[in-house]
């Protein structure tokens, strides 16, 4: 069989469960190779099932993104494999149940910040030289809770998460890799579910439709 070539490695870090696998799996349909991180193996068979029915391969990595080095192991085993990376598409999130910031449990903030925050800032550097080999992209996705009413843990370490992206996008212009920050529409997703439970569901977008319309857009602006 004929090694996937480093600009069609697609790496999703949390594919296992809503908008990240339906984006693994519309990668997958599409001829990429997915490599898919996440720490629901149920999730991730589920997710080889579905990208193999659609003719697609997938490589599944169960893995923490907060374990510093299982990221690194990865991030070799990468290199090491493939030579470089051509999209990683990053949705590993920590949804922290609302709560008033005067109320806010100092174990939830930490394991918000662990995941929203001090993962991507560990796999920026590991993937940079990866992405910029291939050429590749990286795909953060916006949610602008910062600063509403209850999304004190949550806001804060998604939009620092984003802060940070940007950063990387300006100082990336130039020399790559090329960084992408997208806004998706209100989805039904577990997560969403969790913070509003009593929306009706049935004005929100499908995931799967989501992630066609975002890969497109990725992809064609490549």
């Amino acid at each position: 069989m004929t090694e996937t070539p480093a600009s069609r490695l697609a790496l999703v870090t949390g594919a296992s469960r809503g908008l990240g696998f339906a984006l693994a799996s519309a990668l997958g349909a599409a001829g990429w190779h997915v490599l898919a991180v996440a720490r629901t193996v149920g999730g991730l068979e589920e997710l080889d099932d579905r990208i193999g029915s659609s003719g697609g391969s997938a490589t599944l990595a169960p893995m923490n993104v907060t374990d510093t080095a299982a990221m690194e192991h990865l991030a070799g085993s990468i290199g090491a494999r493939w030579g470089g990376l051509g999209l990683w598409v990053h949705t590993a999130i920590q949804a922290a149940p609302l709560a008033p910031a005067g109320s806010l449990d100092v174990k939830e903030m930490d394991k918000s910040i662990a995941t929203n925050l001090r993962a991507p800032a560990t796999l920026i550097p590991l993937l940079e030289p990866l992405l910029r080999a291939a050429k590749g992209t990286a795909l953060f996705l916006d949610d602008p809770r910062g600063g509403e009413k209850f999304f004190g843990a949550y806001g804060a370490t998604k939009a620092a998460q984003i802060a940070l992206a940007r950063s990387w996008q300006a100082e990336a212009a130039k020399i790559g890799p090329r960084v992408l920050i997208e806004t998706p529409r209100p989805m039904a997703t577990a997560t969403r579910a969790r913070f509003f439970p009593g929306e009706d569901r049935t004005i929100l977008a499908d995931i799967h439709d989501e992630a066609a319309r975002l890969l497109s857009r990725v992809l064609t602006s490549a």
